[in-house]
C-alpha cells in the first residue's frame, strides 16, 4: 500500500480532517493549531500595548503608528506566519515561547518597537496567554458558528411545527397507542427544548486570567510594586470582551469551560432524541425522503431510501458528547497549581465542536429531505379507537358515574376497540344528553386537545 505521508482528506485519520471536512470548515479560523497561534499573538499583542498605556518609565506609550504595526500582526496573521512559529518551536520545544520569538523578530524591523522587545510576555506565565486565547476561541466559535448552526435547526423546528400544526397524530407511550398529538405538536416540543439550551449555551459568562505563574502577580509586584496589576489585567480581558476571574492557580480553573461544554452537550441530547423519533416516523410511514438524482439507498436493496442523515447526526452526537463529557469532567481538574493534562486536552476542542457541527448539518440535511405522508398517519389514528376510552373515563368522573376507569379498562384493554363499540358503550351512559353527544361527536382525529394552537403558537 503507497499512502502518502502529506495529509489530504483522503489519508487524514480523522474524517473530521478527510470526509466531513467541509463540514466542520467554519471552525478552522477559531480552533486549528493556526487559529491557536493567531489568537495567542492577538493576546500577547494586547497585553504589550496596554503595558505601553501604564506609564512604565521603561517603557514609553507606542506611537500610533507603532501600534498600528502590532495590530497588523494580528489582523493579517497568516499559515505562512503560523509555520514559521512552528519552526521556532523546532527548537524552543515550547509553543508560547516560540510565538514570543516570533513577535521579537517582527519587531526587530522597527526601531520603536524593537527598544521594547523585552516587554513582549512580560511578566506572563504561558497559561496566561493560553487561557486566554483559549478563552476567545470559544467564545467566538460559539457567538460566530455554533449558536448559528443550532439557530438554523431551530427555525426548520419552529417552521416544521407550524406547517404540520393541525396534522393529527397517534401518539406512543412505552410503544402503545395513548392520547393523540399532532404532528406539529411534537416538533414544537423539541423545539422549545433547544431554545432553551442554545439560552443556556449563550449564557455561559467566559472567564480569562493574567495574573502570573500562580494567581498572584509575584513577577509583576517584584518590577513595578507601585502599579495596580489586577486592574491592568482585568481592563486587558475587558477589552477583549472577557471577564476576569480573580482567584486562580497557574490555571484559569475551566469551571466556565465545563459549563459549555456541557451546554452544548445538552442541546445535543435533545437532538438526539429528535434523531431517533424521526427515524421511528419515517419507519412507520409517517414521512417520505425527498429523493436525490443518483443516489443509492442500498447496495442491493434498491428500493430502499435509508434514513441515513438521522443516523449519522446520531452517530456523531454520541462522539461529540463522549468528548464533551470528558472535557468537562477533566479541565477543572489540575495538580496543586498546575500540571499539564488540560493542555493536550484543550487541543482536542474542534475535535468535540466539529464532531457537533457535522452532527447538525446532517440533522438539518435530513430535515429538509421530510415529506409528511398524511395517509399513513391517518390510516393509523384511524383504527385506534381505543384512545377515546379516555375522555369517555374522564366525562364519566365528572358526573359521578361509578368505576369509570375500571369499566373502561374492562372494555378496551389489551385488545382495541371498534367505533361501534365504543358509541354503544357511550349511548348506555346515565351521562346528560349534551356531555353524551359530545362524545359520541369525538373521533381519535378530533381528540388532540390543545396540541393544533400549541404547536402553531412555538
Amino acid at each position: 500500500m503507497n499512502i502518502s505521508d502529506s495529509i489530504t482528506p483522503l489519508n487524514a485519520l480523522s474524517p473530521l480532517d478527510g470526509r466531513y471536512a467541509s463540514r466542520a470548515a467554519a471552525l478552522r479560523p477559531f480552533l486549528s493549531e493556526a487559529g491557536f497561534m493567531a489568537h495567542r499573538v492577538e493576546v500577547e499583542v494586547s497585553w504589550l500595548i496596554a503595558l505601553s498605556q501604564a506609564g512604565l518609565s521603561e517603557l514609553p506609550a507606542f506611537s500610533a503608528a507603532a501600534e498600528s504595526a502590532l495590530r497588523s500582526w494580528v489582523r493579517e496573521f497568516s499559515e505562512a506566519d503560523a509555520q514559521r512559529i512552528k519552526d521556532i518551536e523546532k527548537k524552543t520545544n515550547h509553543d508560547v515561547k516560540a510565538v514570543e520569538y516570533w513577535l521579537k523578530e517582527k519587531a526587530a524591523g522597527n526601531d520603536e518597537l524593537s527598544a521594547a522587545a523585552e516587554f513582549i510576555h512580560f511578566a506572563c506565565t504561558s497559561e496566561d496567554i493560553n487561557n486566554t486565547s483559549h478563552a476567545l476561541m470559544l467564545t467566538r466559535s460559539r457567538d460566530q458558528v455554533i449558536i448559528p448552526a443550532l439557530q438554523n435547526l431551530l427555525s426548520m423546528l419552529k417552521d416544521n411545527a407550524r406547517q404540520f400544526a393541525q396534522q393529527p397524530m397517534l401518539a406512543r407511550t412505552h410503544g402503545q397507542p395513548a392520547s393523540p398529538t399532532t404532528m406539529g405538536k411534537e416538533f414544537a416540543n423539541v423545539a422549545a427544548r433547544l431554545e432553551a439550551a442554545i439560552a443556556a449555551i449563550v449564557a455561559v459568562k467566559p472567564l480569562a486570567k493574567l495574573n502570573g505563574a500562580t494567581g498572584n502577580y509575584n513577577a509583576h509586584y517584584s518590577a513595578y510594586p507601585e502599579l495596580d496589576w489586577p486592574a491592568l489585567s482585568k481592563k486587558v480581558l475587558s477589552d477583549l470582551s472577557l471577564t476576569q476571574n480573580p482567584y486562580t492557580i497557574q490555571i484559569e480553573p475551566h469551571d466556565w469551560m465545563a459549563a459549555l461544554f456541557d451546554a452544548i452537550a445538552r442541546a445535543n441530547t435533545i437532538l438526539l432524541d429528535l434523531n431517533r423519533d424521526i427515524w421511528g416516523y419515517i419507519a412507520l410511514g409517517y414521512f417520505k425522503q425527498r429523493l436525490r438524482e443518483g443516489e443509492v439507498g442500498s447496495s442491493t436493496m434498491p428500493h430502499k431510501v435509508n434514513p441515513i442523515d438521522f443516523e449519522n447526526s446520531e452517530g456523531n452526537i454520541g462522539l461529540a458528547n463522549a468528548v464533551l463529557k470528558h472535557l468537562s469532567e477533566k479541565l477543572p481538574v489540575s495538580r496543586w497549581q498546575r500540571d499539564l493534562t488540560d493542555s493536550t486536552v484543550l487541543r482536542n476542542l474542534g475535535v468535540a465542536l466539529g464532531y457537533c457541527m457535522v452532527a447538525w448539518d446532517s440533522c438539518s440535511k435530513g430535515l429538509g429531505k421530510l415529506e409528511l405522508n398524511p395517509q399513513a398517519i391517518d390510516r393509523d389514528i384511524d383504527q385506534c379507537w381505543e384512545v377515546l376510552a379516555e375522555p369517555v373515563q374522564t366525562v364519566m368522573r365528572r358526573h359521578g358515574l361509578p368505576e369509570p376507569y375500571e369499566q373502561l379498562k374492562a372494555l378496551t384493554r389489551g385488545r382495541g376497540i371498534t367505533e361501534e363499540a365504543l358509541r354503544t358503550f357511550v349511548q348506555e351512559l346515565q351521562l346528560p344528553e349534551e356531555a353524551k353527544q359530545r362524545l359520541l361527536q369525538m373521533t381519535p382525529r378530533s381528540y388532540i386537545g390543545l396540541a393544533a394552537d400549541l404547536a402553531a403558537k412555538i
